[in-house]
């Protein structure tokens, strides 16, 4: 076995070279996918930074979440979208390492986020009186700084134990970016163990994210019912229901590709689904949690009406 095992340098992303007739198109689309994404997620970032009435826990949670969406998306579509013009579409075996590292961080990092944002909307409806003392800047600082740190300790192993492993003469990735699953496909070694543990990690980090996030929100919803006025009750649901649809499609594309055994999902249909996650929910969450919400709409229409009265003078 030891002499069929060579030192693999690089890595040939087959991507979606499968329909070589729309790799133009695909450029297209997803290149203003990703303008759009990080123009959005740029707004809010510039909003809440210049808006002194947004610099409440809330916003800057979504500020976070905003340069985290930028890192994220960036760490998987500058490299598919120079994939898709070049021939050769390759990657070296330590960008391959580099790229899974961000993107598991990132990923877990937006997990953590994400039920901190709940629990924070969760104190502001449900424990309104008790929010300012709850939710201080320290408060803050704390989830925010955790979720980060937190999120960079989940992503180490995986990436730790992929990278370990060996892999043969064949080097061809049929997916977009590197992923675990093609990966753990492509490798000579026993995969058995690598496979349990992100197993298990993905349970444990996804799950208990996921079931915070869902009593958060029953907490919420339940809240709203009691509120004897119906514009107050429209204006509240309207908020977290939103907030509800961007961490149900993140979190259940998520849990479809990482709580199940993914090598025995078709190539296909693993790409479809991790456009979902990769590139789609970066671009939703500047639009659902930033422009659905009345705050950050009002703060970025005092801003532009600021704007074009200097341009005036």
């Amino acid at each position: 076995m030891e002499g069929q095992i060579s030192t693999v340098l690089e890595f040939r992303l087959l991507g979606f070279s499968g329909n070589p007739q729309y790799q133009i198109l695909l450029f297209i689309v997803f290149l203003v996918i990703y303008i759009l994404t990080i123009l959005g997620n740029f707004i809010i970032i510039s909003v809440v930074t210049l808006e002194p009435r947004l610099h409440l826990p809330m916003y800057k949670f979504l500020k976070n979440l905003s340069f985290l969406e930028v890192c994220y998306i960036s760490t998987i579509v500058p490299k598919m979208l120079a994939n898709l013009l070049a021939e050769r579409k390759s990657i070296s075996f330590s960008g391959c390492m580099a790229q899974l590292f961000y993107f598991v961080t990132l990923g877990a990092t937006e997990c953590y986020l994400l039920a901190a944002m709940a629990y924070d909307r969760y104190l502001a409806v449900c424990e309104p009186l008790h929010y300012i003392v709850a939710m201080t800047a320290e408060s803050y600082t704390r989830l925010a700084v955790g979720s980060w740190i937190t999120g960079i300790f989940t992503g180490f192993l995986p990436c730790l134990m992929v990278s370990r492993l060996h892999f043969c003469s064949c080097n061809l990735i049929d997916h977009f970016f590197c992923d675990i699953s093609p990966l753990l496909k492509l490798s000579c070694s026993d995969t058995t163990v690598t496979e349990a543990v992100i197993f298990i990690l993905s349970l444990l980090v996804l799950s208990s994210c996921f079931l915070l996030i869902l009593v958060s929100y029953l907490l919420i919803i339940l809240s709203i019912l009691k509120i004897p006025s119906t514009s107050g009750k429209r204006m509240t649901f309207s908020t977290c229901s939103s907030h509800l649809m961007v961490v149900t499609i993140y979190y259940g594309t998520m849990i479809s590709m990482y709580v199940r055994p993914t090598y025995r999902l078709s190539s296909e249909l693993s790409k479809a689904v991790s456009v979902l996650y990769t590139v789609v929910t970066p671009l939703l969450n500047p639009v659902i949690y930033g422009l659905r919400n009345k705050g950050f709409k009002e703060a970025l229409q005092k801003i532009v009406i600021r704007h074009h009265r200097l341009h005036a003078l």
